[in-house]
C-alpha cells in the first residue's frame, strides 16, 4: 500500500505545485485525472522519487520512502513510465527489456512482452532505442518494460498519449494482464474516459490539491458533467 501524508512541493521561486495532498492507494487500478497543469505529473514524479517533496511523507508498505532516491524506490518495487519516454542510444530493445526484468531474457521471452503491446517482435527486438523510433513505438516499448519488471506499484503518466488506435484499444488488456501477474497497484494518469472507467478509484487533482476522490461511480458522472459544461460554454462563447 502507498500512502501520501500531507505532501507539498514548491519550486525554487516559491510557487506551490502540490498542496497538502494526502492519499491511500492500495486498489488494483487507480486513475488520477484533472486539468492540464494541475500537478498530476508532478505528483507521479514525487511518488517515483524523481522529485523530492518540500514537506510531508511517502509511505510504501509501512516504510517511509520520502527521502529515498529513484533507484532505491525502484528496488522496493516502484516502476514509472514517463509521459514522453526516454531514448537510449546504443541499447537495443531486447537489452532494455532484460534490464527492466532484472535478468537476461531470451529472444522468445522478450518477444512475448513486445507482442502484448502490439509490436512485431522481429522488427524491434534488435533495434536501438533511439531517434529512429516514433513516440508511439517508444511508448509501447516502455509499457513492455514496466510489464517485464512486474513491480507491486506501477505508475503510468498518460500511457495513451501519442499511441495509435490498436494500442489504445488493447491498453486496458495489457494493464489487466499486468495486474494478474503482480497483484499490485497500477496508478494511471489519464484524461481518457475509457481508462478512467476501469479504475477502482478515481482521484481528481486541481490546482495542486485533491479536488475529489472516490469510486468511478461516485466521480465520473460529476466529472463528465463538468467537462460537458465547459465544452458548451466554449461553443457558446466561440472560445
Amino acid at each position: 500500500m502507498l500512502e501520501l501524508k500531507h505532501i507539498c512541493y514548491s519550486v525554487p521561486d516559491g510557487t506551490d505545485i502540490i498542496r497538502d495532498v494526502s492519499l491511500r492507494i492500495d486498489e488494483r487500478f487507480v486513475a488520477i485525472t484533472g486539468p492540464n497543469g494541475s500537478g498530476k505529473s508532478t505528483l507521479a514524479k514525487l511518488i517515483a522519487g524523481i522529485y523530492q517533496p518540500t514537506s510531508g511523507q511517502i509511505i510504501l508498505d509501512g516504510e517511509d520512502i520520502t527521502h529515498l532516491s529513484v533507484t532505491e524506490r525502484a528496488r522496493r518495487g516502484i516502476s514509472y513510465a514517463f509521459q514522453q519516454p526516454v531514448r537510449f542510444k546504443g541499447i537495443t530493445v531486447k537489452d532494455l527489456i532484460s534490464l527492466a526484468a532484472g535478468k537476461s531474457m531470451t529472444v522468445s521471452q522478450a518477444c512475448d512482452y513486445l507482442a502484448e503491446v502490439g509490436l512485431c517482435a522481429k522488427n524491434y527486438i534488435n533495434r536501438e532505442v533511439d531517434a529512429s523510433l516514433s513516440g508511439g513505438e517508444l511508448k509501447r516499448i516502455e509499457i513492455a518494460m514496466v510489464n517485464a519488471r512486474g513491480t507491486r506499484l506501477s505508475v503510468f503518466d498518460e500511457p495513451e498519449a501519442g499511441i495509435d488506435l490498436w494500442s489504445f484499444n488493447n491498453l486496458i488488456q495489457v494493464f489487466r494482464g499486468m495486474y494478474e501477474r503482480t497483484k499490485g497497484s497500477i496508478l494511471i494518469i489519464s484524461h481518457q474516459e475509457r481508462i478512467l472507467d476501469i479504475a477502482d478509484k478515481v482521484i481528481v487533482i486541481a490546482d495542486g490539491a485533491v479536488h475529489a476522490c472516490g469510486t468511478k461511480a461516485e466521480i465520473l458522472p460529476r466529472l463528465l458533467n463538468v467537462q460537458m459544461g465547459c465544452r458548451y460554454t466554449k461553443e457558446a462563447t466561440g472560445a
